[in-house]
């Protein structure tokens, strides 16, 4: 049965970009980071006024992380028939409600089961939002789509969550998490507006979970996730104890401010050429990163060192979502959201992983050892990149990206993958 298209489907060129729909994907993103780490720059207002320690009040972060790690691969896998942009509102209206009951509730246990509800949908947000740009856009602006819809974690990252602790040290921190909640509100009339619909997979096009991780190549690329993220975590959250004895305690906004502006200029640049050069772009990223990480772990001592080392750091970073995203979907083909929800999966364990492997490295080691740490995970992460040339990340053939091929990797996946570009099923 044909879908009738969205109007904004219908205005859609294969030479033009419908940037109000992927503009409003990347403001999802942006409102997804901002919930999950807000409570970082405001924990002692928060614990405060719950009553609760700073430590306490920071648990707020882990069980947002917890929830989004659990839900993703289920959830996604229930709702994978659902139309696409009624699962999209879902996920974007569980924001509202978390980030209202977060800026109203007095109770300490009401606000972390507020935060786990908001972590629950970001994982299914997160899992769908790279297969929904993919098919807004024609087959050759899939990654420029891709990196658009991805930009708001940098600009949250760099901009949103500074603006935001700085907003609520004048209004207040549940002021500013209602401030979260009209924003999001604006962002669902966005969407209604300006995003396509799509049908969900029907029965018979879906693969099971464990026919998606053999897929060739989707398993290469959830290592590398994996990797990449648990070492960035292990030195980003603690990066504060570790710029301490090194006499930049004082610095800490500045260095976070450099690696925060080049991430920005890296996705924009990921943006670019990523559709000519995704595996270029993907070796660069693990091995710019193992450059920092080796600097922070030698040449610490020299202030100057450190701020290149977070510059190379954020240029590695900015479009690591995007091209990690990108090779999970190409790799998986129609199986492509229950990928996206491994990835986000993987992700999240990472964020989690970072803050338990750095603690302990913290108080047993001591900072510096943080950075050795993360370059032990991004050599095998790099090892697997470079290895992984015909699935997971390929690279270039005959002039056109390998990537622009339909799936190869299973019979069921072609006829699939076919119904899905042509907006039929």
């Amino acid at each position: 049965m044909t879908q009738v298209p969205h109007p904004s489907q219908r205005a859609s060129r294969p030479d033009r970009l419908p940037l109000a729909g992927l503009l409003a994907l990347g403001a999802a993103g942006f409102i997804t980071i901002m919930t999950e780490a807000l409570p970082a720059g405001i924990l002692p207002a928060m614990g405060g006024d719950l009553g609760v320690t700073e430590s306490a009040a920071g648990q707020t972060v882990t069980v947002y992380a917890i929830g989004s790690a659990i839900a993703a691969v289920p959830l996604t896998a229930v709702t994978i028939g659902w139309a696409r942009r009624r699962l999209l509102l879902f996920a974007i209206a569980g924001f509202a409600i978390a980030n209202t009951i977060t800026a109203v509730s007095n109770s300490y246990a009401l606000t972390l089961a507020a935060r786990f509800v908001a972590g629950v949908v970001a994982g299914l947000l997160w899992a769908l939002l790279a297969g929904y740009a993919r098919r807004m856009v024609a087959p050759h602006q899939r990654g420029k789509a891709m990196a658009i819809a991805m930009a708001g974690t940098p600009l949250a990252l760099s901009v949103g969550v500074p603006a935001g602790t700085f907003l609520a040290g004048l209004v207040g921190w549940r002021h500013t998490f209602g401030i979260m909640t009209v924003l999001t509100l604006v962002l669902i009339g966005w969407v209604l507006a300006a995003v396509p619909g799509f049908p969900g997979q029907t029965e018979d096009a879906r693969l099971p979970l464990r026919r998606t991780i053999v897929i060739p190549g989707v398993a290469a690329v959830l290592f590398v996730t994996l990797t990449f993220v648990l070492a960035h975590n292990i030195l980003y959250t603690y990066v504060a104890p570790y710029l301490a004895p090194l006499g930049l305690a004082d610095r800490v906004d500045a260095v976070l401010l450099t690696f925060g502006v080049v991430s920005l200029l890296s996705i924009w640049f990921t943006g670019i050429v990523i559709d000519r050069y995704p595996r270029q772009l993907t070796i660069a990223s693990c091995t710019l990163f193992a450059v920092a990480a080796l600097a922070l772990g030698l040449l610490a001592a020299t202030p100057w060192f450190v701020f290149a080392s977070a510059a190379v750091w954020g240029l590695a970073f900015g479009g690591a979502a995007t091209l990690l995203q990108t090779a999970s979907a190409e790799a998986a083909g129609a199986a492509g959201d229950v990928a996206q929800s491994l990835v986000v999966t993987c992700w999240n364990i990472g964020i989690a992983g970072g803050g338990i492997i750095g603690g302990l490295l913290l108080s047993g080691v001591g900072p510096a050892s943080l950075p050795w740490a993360a370059l032990v995970l991004l050599i095998p992460a790099l090892v697997v990149t470079v290895s992984a040339r015909r699935h997971g990340f390929p690279g270039l053939r005959g002039g056109n990206d390998i990537a622009r091929q339909p799936p190869s990797s299973t019979p069921a996946t072609r006829p699939a993958t076919r119904s899905l570009r042509h907006g039929v099923e």
